[in-house]
C-alpha cells in the first residue's frame, strides 16, 4: 500500500469518525446549549477540514492542479487554526469568565489574526520562506497553543476536576503534534490532523459523559421535587373539606355535587398524572388542573374567593405542577376574614422577545418570599424545575396596595 493510499485511508476514517460524532452532538438532549453548539462548530469544521485534506491529496501531485492543491493547503492551516482560539472562549466560559470582555481571549484573537494575515502573505511571496520552508507561517499558533495550556493550568482551581483532564488531554496531543510535524518529521499535516482529532473526541468523550452524569442527577432530583411538592399539595384537611362539600351538596343541590364531583375527580386526575409525567406538559392542561381546584375552593369558601382568567395564550409547555401549587398558595395565604373577599387573577401572554409569560395575582395579606416557611418551598421547588426543565424562572413581588404577584417566564 502506498503512502498516498494509506492518507487516504486514514483521512477517510476521521472524517467517518467527525461526521457520526457530529450526527451525535446534533440528536443527543443537552440542557447546556452552549456546549451543544461549542461541538457542534468544532466537529462541522473537522469535516470540512477532512474534505480539503481529500482534495489536496487528490491533486499535490498533478503539476496542471498546482493552484488548486495551494488553495487547498491554505484552507487546511486555515481551518485548523480556527478551533484554537474557540477553545479560548470554552476555557474561559467553563471558569464563569466573560470570555469577550477577557484579556486572554482578546491577546488569542490578536495572534491568531496575526496568524491569518502571514499565512495569506505567504501564498504570495517567498518573504516567509525562512521561517518555514512549506511556505506557512506557524509561529503564532504555538503561541496561542501554549498560552492556553498556561490558562488551563493557571485556573485549574476553577475547572471541576473532569473538565480539568478533558482540557489537558485537548492540549497536549496538539502541542507534540506541532512539535513532530514542524521539528522531526517536516511537511506531514497528518500528525496535527490527528492529534486534534484525537483530543477533540477525548475532551467530547469526557465532557458528555459528565454531562450525562449531570442529567441523570436532574432528572432524579426533579422526580423528588415533583413528589415533594405532591406530599405539599395532597392535604388531608382539602379531601377531606372536599368530600364533606360534596356530601352536603348532594342532599342540598344534587347538581352542583355531581359538578363538584367532577372537579374533584378532575384534580385528582391531574395530580396522578402529573407525578407520573417525566416531562413538560400543554399550559392547557395545566390550566384545567387549576380550574378544578379552584371551583372546589370556591364551593368551601362561596362569596369569599373570586376567580378571574385572562389566559388568550395557550400555546407552550411548562413543567407539570406548576401554575396549580402557585394558585394554590395564593389561596392559603389570602384567605384571611379580617381582609376582604380575595381575588385571585390568572394571566398567561407571550412577551415581545416570544417568550412566555403567567401572572398569578392576588388581593391577600401578602407575604415575604424570604420566610422560611413550608409553603414556599414549592415555590422555591418549581423555581428549580422551571430552571431544570426549560430554562424558566419564577420571580414573586408585593402587589401594590395589598397582595403578591407571582410571575413565570417560560422561553
Amino acid at each position: 500500500m502506498s503512502l498516498k493510499e494509506i492518507y487516504f485511508f486514514i483521512y477517510g476514517a476521521i472524517l467517518v469518525l467527525t461526521m457520526l460524532t457530529l450526527w451525535i452532538t446534533l440528536i443527543i438532549p443537552n440542557p447546556n446549549q452552549w456546549n451543544k453548539r461549542f461541538f457542534v462548530a468544532m466537529f462541522a469544521i473537522f469535516v470540512l477540514c477532512m474534505i480539503d485534506f481529500s482534495v489536496d491529496l487528490l491533486v499535490y501531485d498533478d503539476p496542471n492542479m498546482a493552484p488548486v492543491a495551494k488553495i487547498a493547503v491554505y484552507f487546511e492551516y486555515l481551518l485548523l487554526s480556527i478551533p484554537i482560539p474557540m477553545f479560548t472562549a470554552y476555557l474561559l466560559r467553563t471558569c464563569g469568565e466573560n470570555w469577550l470582555k477577557s484579556p486572554l481571549f482578546r491577546t488569542v484573537v490578536v495572534l491568531w489574526i496575526i496568524y491569518f494575515i502571514l499565512l495569506a502573505i505567504a501564498q504570495f511571496t517567498t518573504f516567509l520562506y525562512y521561517f518555514t520552508p512549506d511556505n506557512q507561517y506557524i509561529t503564532p499558533i504555538f503561541a496561542v497553543m501554549f498560552l492556553n495550556l498556561a490558562s488551563v493550568i493557571k485556573r485549574r482551581d476553577k475547572l471541576p476536576r473532569k473538565y480539568y483532564i478533558a482540557f489537558l488531554i485537548h492540549l497536549l496531543p496538539l502541542q507534540v503534534a506541532l512539535l513532530i510535524t514542524n521539528t522531526i518529521i517536516e511537511n506531514t499535516t497528518v500528525f496535527v490532523v490527528l492529534g486534534m482529532c484525537v483530543s477533540t473526541l477525548a475532551i467530547f468523550a469526557i465532557i458528555l459523559y459528565d454531562q450525562i452524569e449531570s442529567y441523570v442527577e436532574q432528572q432524579r432530583e426533579i422526580v423528588n421535587q415533583r413528589a415533594s411538592i405532591m406530599v405539599l399539595q395532597m392535604r388531608p384537611h382539602f379531601i377531606y373539606n372536599a368530600m364533606m362539600s360534596i356530601y352536603y351538596l348532594c342532599a342540598k343541590d344534587p347538581i352542583k355535587a355531581q359538578q363538584v364531583t367532577l372537579d374533584f375527580t378532575t384534580y385528582l386526575r391531574k395530580n396522578f398524572t402529573a407525578i407520573a409525567s417525566e416531562n413538560t406538559i400543554p399550559f392547557a392542561d395545566e390550566l384545567e388542573h387549576t380550574r378544578a381546584y379552584l371551583a372546589i375552593e370556591q364551593i368551601q369558601f362561596e362569596d369569599r374567593l373570586f376567580v378571574r382568567y385572562d389566559t388568550p395564550h395557550k400555546e407552550f409547555r411548562l413543567p407539570p405542577l406548576t401554575l396549580q401549587p402557585i394558585v394554590e398558595n395564593a389561596v392559603k395565604h389570602g384567605m384571611d376574614p379580617e381582609y376582604p373577599p380575595l381575588t385571585v387573577i390568572i394571566k398567561s401572554l407571550q412577551t415581545a422577545d416570544f417568550g412566555n409569560e403567567i401572572v398569578v395575582e392576588d388581593n391577600g395579606p401578602g407575604f415575604s418570599p424570604d420566610d422560611d416557611y413550608e409553603p414556599y418551598t414549592a415555590l422555591k421547588n418549581i423555581r428549580q424545575r422551571l430552571e431544570m426543565m426549560c430554562g424558566g424562572k419564577l420571580t414573586i413581588r408585593s402587589r401594590e396596595g395589598g397582595g403578591t404577584i407571582v410571575t413565570l417566564t417560560i422561553p
